[in-house]
């Protein structure tokens, strides 16, 4: 059964207000239908993990949060159908019980598969695309209430521009996923690096060094942590690494912040759902007390992107909670952040402090613009959308396939009219 609509509330952050509303939580495909055919404005709304106004709106919403799961795993083919507001988390150990794996994760379990792939949500790890590079298949409710199936194989010439379309083309009910069989990692974190592993020659390697690498830091000149995530089979990594020391006891990326919330850290072999995250499904890794921002850059500009910042430092570090180094492969998404090229990303946790740090973002952009920088659409930025639509090549493609998915722009709100065009 449907839930009585509400109102939508805030973001995780406390920093997003989603509108209005009403907010409508239908309990079947059908009725999800129903809604949508009768609405001439509706968004969907995911696990409030964004920190942009990408899901907010002037009108009403809609929540997959009372739609079945539906997870139907094929082992043969390793592929899993799975409902649109399941949580990595629940995907992922669900997945291991037959044998398989998503084959990267974002640092949340919490962000449903739905959400993380409508907006380029990405894990770490040189080889590894975006966590929508995995779909081969979607279901979506259409502005007429129709329920339309696009796929890898069958729709090859549109497919690319409808995995990664920030809500705009309909509300995707179910993704089908490509799977590995399931593995194991090891995690373990290294402090304090020596200062010249922030130099392009060094940061290639220690950003390669596992299966998945993060690396925090606070905008002072060296790294502060390093989280690398080891297949298990790999040599750990000697206590001395990099001009740095292995941590004795698990840290939390943010300083002042309490480890419990984090994954494993001991070097132990686990399943790879335990160990690709940073944070726990069963913890809220934080207060979501924060803001963030994040601009993907060639990873061969990467240390030259982090110079041309570094001297904002002591105007960043009083806003900040903690900055993060990603690598991210390239893949062919029309709207990818990563679209064909091979990506770092540069990352920004804030004090939940928005009008300072809206204020700074534009110096921080400026700095970055000659790397040709493309903002996480699910974050903060304030590049303007000119800019914003240069960096995609195939942004005419995908309009075109918004006109003819809903022409009536039934999907629409401000933040996609703004950055996208009307």
């Amino acid at each position: 059964m449907a839930s009585q609509p509400t109102a939508p509330g805030l973001s995780w952050s406390g920093t997003v207000d989603y509108g209005p509303g009403p907010l409508h939580a239908p309990g079947s495909v059908a009725e999800l239908q129903e809604l949508v055919g009768r609405s001439r404005r509706i968004r969907a709304l995911g696990t409030r993990h964004s920190f942009s106004q990408v899901a907010a709106s002037d009108g009403p919403l809609v929540s997959l949060a009372n739609l079945p799961s539906d997870l139907e795993f094929d082992t043969a083919a390793r592929t899993v159908r799975v409902g649109a507001g399941v949580r990595y988390g629940e995907l992922s150990a669900a997945a291991a019980e037959v044998g398989l794996a998503v084959a990267n994760t974002g640092s949340l379990p919490h962000i449903s598969v739905g959400g993380a792939s409508a907006t380029g949500t990405h894990g770490s790890g040189d080889r590894h695309r975006s966590l929508a590079s995995s779909v081969r298949a979607i279901e979506l409710v259409t502005a007429g209430g129709d329920l339309i199936t696009l796929s890898r194989e069958q729709d090859p010439e549109i497919f690319d521009g409808a995995v990664l379309a920030l809500g705009t083309l309909g509300v995707v009910t179910h993704l089908t996923l490509d799977l590995v069989p399931s593995f194991e990692l090891r995690q373990s974190v290294h402090l304090d690096l020596a200062p010249e592993s922030m130099r392009q020659e060094y940061l290639g390697p220690v950003l390669g060094a596992g299966y998945s690498v993060s690396l925090f830091h606070h905008w002072d000149g060296h790294i502060a942590q390093a989280w690398v995530k080891q297949e298990a089979d790999a040599d750990l990594l000697p206590e001395q690494w990099c001009g740095g020391r292995r941590a004795t006891a698990a840290v939390h990326p943010a300083p002042g912040m309490p480890a419990d919330f984090c994954t494993d850290q001991t070097g132990t072999p686990g399943p790879s759902y335990e160990r690709l995250p940073h944070f726990r499904l069963e913890f809220t890794p934080s207060s979501g007390a924060e803001i963030q921002s994040e601009y993907f850059v060639a990873r061969e500009d990467l240390a030259a992107a982090l110079a041309a910042v570094m001297p904002l430092g002591e105007r960043i570090r009083p806003l900040l909670h903690v900055s993060e180094i990603r690598t991210v492969a390239g893949d062919d998404l029309w709207l990818s952040p990563a679209y064909q090229r091979d990506s770092a990303c540069v990352h920004f946790t804030w004090q939940q402090r928005p009008a300072e740090v809206e204020a700074l973002l534009p110096q921080i952009e400026e700095r970055l613009a000659p790397f040709a920088p493309r903002p996480h659409w699910g974050k903060v930025f304030t590049t303007d959308p000119a800019t914003v639509q240069e960096q995609y090549p195939r942004l005419a493609d995908f309009l075109a396939l918004r006109d003819r998915l809903d022409p009536g722009r039934v999907f629409r709100n401000d933040y996609v009219d703004r950055l996208l065009g009307a």
